[in-house]
């Protein structure tokens, strides 16, 4: 799975925006973005619903690996969305868990 602010940067970069005009472009506060980053938090699925409305892409294209297109369930997005509420330790339980299914 891609890393959300590593994709995040690089769309930002490829339209040469700094955060000021990513979080104008997306209608999110300039400190909810640098918060993301300094706290290395991923934006939930909401936020990156307006993320990609901001850059004019759809959440497929934003997951997309490669030029494969994505296509979210309902359920896949709240999975999502809850999945970017939990912390790393969280994260790492939940990882484990479903790895041993």
């Amino acid at each position: 799975m891609k890393n959300v602010l590593d994709e995040i940067t690089r769309l930002r970069l490829e339209r040469n925006w700094n955060e000021y005009e990513l979080s104008t472009h997306c209608k999110i506060s300039q400190s909810t973005i640098s918060t993301w980053y300094r706290k290395n938090q991923t934006p939930t699925i909401k936020t990156i619903e307006k993320v990609c409305k901001g850059f004019g892409i759809t959440l497929s294209q934003f997951f997309a690996e490669g030029n494969d297109p994505v296509s979210l369930t309902p359920e896949q997005k709240e999975m999502l969305d809850n999945w970017s509420s939990l912390n790393p330790t969280q994260q790492q339980i939940i990882k484990a868990l479903l790895q041993n299914m």
